[in-house]
């Protein structure tokens, strides 16, 4: 039997109608869950995008902090002094092309461009460079000057016929104080900058720069089928923005998120400043060579770096070849690899005719131009490192040591070039021959120049290998001074009214006994007595008998405070020995004090600084002279007079004979110390002062005395730079008289044993009368000749 299903009751599916809502109502619904989805994924979006926002704001406070601020830190720059152009100067046509040379101008047929000079017979006609010194700027001109013998006979502005009196040309710099990074540059503006340079850069670079706004994306595949084509790296694929923002904010590795942010910041870079600003930021960042630790940086350094001139006065052929080497500096270095150089400069040519900045005329013709790349580097270090050590000790004494190595100061020295490489040459040649005459090694030397008026450093040698910066012989040798110390005693003397120079000096043997019993028994140079003898004489022969017993009777204290007074600061053991220059001291002070006997007692602190100003040229310190009185000038006056004599009659006589003139009237002092071991000279004319130590490192002899060693370098040195004479004006209460030097009594000129003398009026000293050895003798009838 079949059985038969029960049929289950059909549900039907509810319709909205049926559930009792409307259509609208679904819609409504659908409406709302869209609505939820979109926010939350607008609210993820949103929350995803504040670390981004940050992130973009952080790079954006940092671009414009560093661009607007301090953008880069820069070395101070050293400039020796002005070299000044005035009649009646005494400079020879082939010394001032040699000046000219040095600071980079060029002998030209065509007096087009600054920095260029023309020789015609005796006349020099000089396109000067426009230069902002301390105190005034100069501006560029045509001058022509006019020479007569070895002396300027005029100078004159030729676009007015005008006769100039003074004409400045700009320093030559010497060194520079570099930050920690060693990064060189010298800024300059886009109006320096040659057009050349610019239409070569975008040629090379970034020739869509005026239109993209920081990333091209057009101009990276153009750069890249280029490359592709050439077979080699020809155009960069990175705007000229983009490179700025890499070298300026970022590190070098290479990162999907460094390239990340190097797009953002350039884009960043573009909203807030110019093209202008960002063109010449980047011609002051890019990196365009190497030179030991220095590093060179910006078109306006390596203008000096390569071609030894400003940026301004640069070719088209020199431009492009600074452009070459943007993208390998060190690959396209001109000094180590010409001919790469000279193919990449040319191939900058050939980009800047492809693009229409230059025709196929113009090309070809800078193509047929050398490298023209100076023969060495100029500024690889400082030529005058002992030099460029004394300014720095001092201005450590006014500037932080961040300040001299990161604002960009400039520092205006008293450093003389001609007269520094004159007394390096002297040091150098007469090293060298006394080390063949005397068969002696490794001797070394230092001298100090000074203006003998203003105190201020005009040349310091270290060594015979001064561009070596090592041990500071001028400011840190300190070596016994020998004789060096006479005229200080003997000064003390003649502040006294018991003496003059015709004071009788007893030079016979001497014991002074310390309280332990040992006996000091000194001698003289030549291990004679020489009697009854002037004051004059002794010190002009540099008699140690007769020295130590006028200095005992003057008090030791007393000779010290003389030596305060010429400005040695130093402390020093006191025992009879100082009395012979048993005390030590630097060159450099030795300097100090004889600047005091040169200016007629009146202390001048010794300067290597004239001014400094900041980078863009305003004041900030001005070091003038600073001069205080410590003698009076007449028994300086008579000092020096014996001083004279020292060189012409006495210790010093041999070398005078054969390097000085018969009408030079120069004053100096030898000095020798125990066992031969320092051999030293200080000597001064009426304009500069030298002071020469010859020694070893070692201290062990070296077998010369002052006049034998020290002395004949400063021989060399006075013959070959012509110092001006001595000429001797009386100051007050001082006076001429016909004295008889074996009486001492007052005489009429022409008696057999008659001598002019000056004494100090109203005080004849102990003219005492003596009779003369056959020695005295002898120097007494070379006085009277």
């Amino acid at each position: 039997m079949v059985s038969k299903r029960k049929k289950l009751p059909t549900r039907s599916r509810q319709t909205p109608a049926s559930s009792g809502r409307s259509p609208a109502s679904h819609s409504r619904i659908r409406g709302a869950f869209r609505f939820l989805v979109t926010k939350w994924w607008l609210l993820v979006l949103l929350v995803l995008m504040i670390p981004v926002g940050i992130h973009i704001s952080v790079l954006d406070a940092r671009v414009r902090e560093q661009f607007e601020g301090k953008r880069w830190e820069l070395p101070a720059r050293v400039y020796a002094r002005p070299l000044e152009l005035y009649s009646g100067m005494g400079i020879t046509p082939e010394n001032l092309t040699i000046e000219l040379s040095a600071l980079g101008y060029r002998e030209s047929g065509e007096l087009y461009n600054q920095g260029e000079f023309q020789r015609k017979d005796n006349e020099l006609y000089i396109k000067t460079r426009e230069f902002k010194f301390w105190d005034a700027s100069e501006p560029s001109r045509m001058v022509r000057v006019r020479f007569q013998g070895e002396t300027v006979q005029s100078v004159t502005e030729v676009q007015t016929n005008r006769n100039l009196a003074l004409v400045r040309l700009e320093p030559k710099i010497i060194g520079k104080i570099y930050p920690n990074d060693n990064e060189d540059r010298v800024l300059v503006s886009l109006k320096e900058v040659p057009q050349s340079l610019i239409n070569a850069l975008l040629a090379m670079e970034d020739r869509g720069f005026f239109e993209h706004y920081g990333v091209s994306v057009k101009g990276l595949i153009r750069a890249s089928m280029a490359n592709l084509q050439a077979g080699e790296l020809v155009q960069g694929g990175s705007t000229i923005t983009q490179q700025l923002v890499k070298n300026l904010f970022l590190s070098p590795e290479r990162t999907f998120d460094r390239k990340i942010n190097e797009a953002a910041m350039a884009l960043l870079l573009e909203w807030h400043y110019s093209k202008e600003e960002i063109l010449e930021a980047y011609l002051n960042e890019i990196y365009l060579g190497q030179d030991g630790n220095r590093s060179i940086h910006g078109m306006g350094m390596a203008a000096w770096f390569y071609f030894n001139r400003p940026i301004e006065e640069l070719s088209l052929s020199e431009t492009a070849l600074l452009i070459s080497l943007v993208r390998a500096a060190s690959h396209y270095n001109p000094r180590k690899h010409p001919e790469r150089a000279l193919s990449r400069r040319n191939l900058v040519l050939d980009s800047m005719v492809a693009q229409g900045f230059l025709n196929y005329e113009e090309a070809t013709r800078a193509k047929e131009s050398p490298l023209g790349i100076s023969e060495e580097s100029t500024d690889t270090a400082s030529p005058y490192p002992a030099f460029l050590d004394l300014v720095r000790r001092q201005l450590r004494q006014d500037y932080r040591e961040e300040d001299l190595r990161s604002s960009g100061l400039q520092i205006f020295t008293t450093l003389d070039p001609y007269l520094q490489n004159q007394a390096e040459r002297s040091m150098a040649n007469g090293l060298k021959k006394l080390e063949k005459s005397t068969g002696r090694r490794n001797l070394q030397g230092a001298m100090v120049v000074t203006n003998t008026e203003s105190g201020e450093v005009l040349s310091i040698v270290n060594g015979k290998n001064p561009r070596y910066a090592g041990f500071n012989r001028p400011l840190d040798a300190v070596r016994q001074i020998g004789s060096l110390v006479k005229p200080s005693i003997y000064l003390t003397a003649l502040q006294n009214q018991r003496y003059s120079l015709m004071s009788v000096l007893d030079d016979t043997p001497y014991e002074w006994r310390d309280k332990y019993g040992k006996v000091w028994s000194p001698n003289n140079y030549d291990n004679r007595s020489h009697g009854r003898v002037r004051l004059h004489r002794a010190l002009a022969n540099s008699y140690n008998l007769a020295t130590v017993r006028l200095g005992m009777e003057l008090g030791l204290s007393k000779v010290i405070e003389t030596l305060r007074k010429l400005g040695i600061d130093r402390e020093f053991p006191v025992f009879p020995s100082m009395l012979l220059g048993s005390l030590g001291l630097t060159p450099f002070e030795v300097t100090q004090m004889y600047q005091t006997i040169a200016t007629g007692g009146y202390r001048v602190p010794l300067r290597s600084i004239r001014n400094v100003l900041t980078h863009d040229g305003k004041p900030l310190e001005r070091y003038g002279l600073n001069i205080e009185k410590r003698f009076d000038a007449a028994p300086v006056f008579l000092l020096n007079h014996a001083l004279q004599e020292a060189v012409r009659f006495g210790t010093g006589r041999h070398v005078a004979k054969t390097y000085l003139a018969d009408d030079m009237i120069v004053a100096g002092k030898t000095g020798t110390s125990n066992d031969l071991r320092d051999s030293w000279f200080a000597g001064f004319g009426s304009d500069i002062l030298t002071v020469t130590w010859l020694g070893r490192d070692d201290n062990k002899p070296v077998g010369l005395s002052g006049g034998s060693g020290a002395m004949y370098v400063w021989g060399n040195f006075v013959q070959a730079v012509r110092p001006k004479s001595l000429a001797p004006v009386p100051p007050d209460h001082v006076q001429w008289r016909w004295v008889d030097y074996n009486s001492g009594n007052a005489v009429n000129k022409g008696g057999p044993n008659a001598i002019k003398m000056p004494f100090i009026a109203g005080t004849d000293g102990e003219t005492l009368a003596i009779n003369l050895n056959p020695v005295e003798q002898q120097l007494q009838q070379q006085v009277e000749q």
